[in-house]
């Protein structure tokens, strides 16, 4: 079920701090439930592709300890396991409103073409993968009924970028000798155009924040123009994690790298705390 994953799923809260809606009791019971149902239908489409990738993963020298390739648990069990989450999920998204049940249906079935084709298909892969977090911000905003900001949709679509790319280029240090036994689409990748993306997409990821802050929408729904003084925080935690990249092997997985690594936690926590005292 991976709960540590789960914290991707924080991403539903943004339109509730940026859209100054955490004062509705209404909206942030909805939103709490738009969490719950993602966190159950990611478990489930983590299971479904753990029985799908079960041969590769016996290849890998992490993922080989995995339930279903040591045999705790067997291949039907896991199924049964997917429904029940799945049929979770969809009831919970369904009393958050029609609006999230269909985001979240197309997030499901966006991830099960990803499990079984789309996962091939290069660059392809990582666009898929910012877009489950794209729909997280939406089923968090449109959802509920909060009007998304631009900007917001464009910063956050450039951070998952970034850490998509960050993910293969993580992939390919660990299996230098075997890449594409576990992953197939590893082989049309290579350090060079990896390199070269994650550049561009954390130049844009950075460039594209610094705008919002200065934005005059931004500054006048926000009541500050301070929000510029976040920026640095932003940068030194894209530095930060393209260091853990190249120097400690790290970037494979975000949401053990925001515990694991102090740096990150600090910096993740400081631009967190900094942005809700000066919107709030």
């Amino acid at each position: 079920m991976r709960p540590h994953q789960w914290v991707k799923n924080l991403f539903v809260f943004t339109g509730l701090l940026f859209g100054h809606a955490w004062g509705d009791k209404t909206l942030v019971v909805e939103v709490v439930m738009v969490f719950a149902s993602f966190c159950l239908i990611s478990s489930a489409i983590y299971t479904v592709n753990d029985i799908v990738d079960l041969e590769q993963d016996r290849n890998h020298p992490k993922k080989c300890r995995r339930p279903l390739v040591t045999g705790t648990v067997s291949v039907p069990v896991a199924l049964i396991l997917a429904l029940l989450l799945g049929s979770l999920g969809l009831i919970l998204a369904y009393a958050a409103s029609t609006m999230v049940l269909g985001l979240l249906l197309g997030y499901a079935l966006m991830n099960i073409a990803y499990s079984l084709w789309l996962k091939h298909v290069v660059i392809l892969d990582v666009f898929i993968i910012a877009a489950g977090f794209m729909l997280r911000i939406l089923a968090g905003t449109l959802g509920v009924g909060i009007p998304p900001s631009q900007w917001l949709l464009l910063c956050g679509l450039m951070v998952t970028l970034f850490l998509g790319f960050t993910k293969r280029r993580a992939e390919i240090i660990a299996l230098t000798d075997d890449k594409a036994s576990h992953r197939k689409v590893l082989e049309d990748y290579s350090p060079v155009l990896l390199d070269k993306m994650i550049g561009i997409t954390a130049a844009g990821l950075i460039m594209s924040y610094s705008l919002y802050t200065m934005n005059a929408e931004t500054i006048l729904i926000h009541g500050t123009s301070n929000l510029i003084y976040t920026v640095p925080f932003v940068m030194y935690g894209v530095f930060r994690y393209i260091y853990l990249l190249h120097h400690q092997s790290l970037g494979g997985d975000p949401s053990h790298d925001l515990v694991r690594d102090p740096h990150i936690f600090v910096v993740v926590g400081a631009w967190l705390i900094a942005t809700i005292l000066l919107i709030a």
